[in-house]
């Protein structure tokens, strides 16, 4: 069974920083990407970045570039996304997803097939 157990998630000030994490279980994909993804109340939800564990290739939302960097740890089998500079629009519930042969898909954020749990991140003016 995939799972995908996120954490990291806080209350923050505007300016502050947070760093998540997704640690990824029970995946045999050889070819996979993982994407975060977020979605703020009465708003859809959008893609944030994704990041391909063929070619280490990366992609960020223009609203993050520059100030979010995702990672990933293929050890601790553990994607981060470190989340600086953070502003009040970021506030919203965080997902991390996972998929097969995925990465041109999350770059135009689709869904992954497998989802986590969420981790809000709230961000106080």
């Amino acid at each position: 069974e995939v799972q995908l157990v996120e954490s990291g998630g806080g209350l923050v000030q505007a300016g502050g920083s947070l760093r998540l994490s997704c640690e990824l279980r029970g995946f045999t994909f050889a070819d996979y990407t993982v994407g975060w993804f977020r979605q703020a109340p009465g708003k859809e939800r959008e893609g944030v970045s994704c990041i391909s564990n063929t070619d280490g290739s990366i992609t960020y939302a223009d609203s993050v570039k520059g100030r979010f960097t995702i990672s990933s740890d293929n050890a601790k089998n553990t994607v981060y996304l470190q989340m600086n500079s953070l502003k009040p629009e970021d506030t919203a519930v965080y997902y991390c997803g996972i998929g097969p042969r995925w990465y041109y898909y999350c770059a135009h954020g689709k869904s992954p097939a497998y989802w986590g749990q969420g981790t809000q991140v709230t961000v106080s003016s």
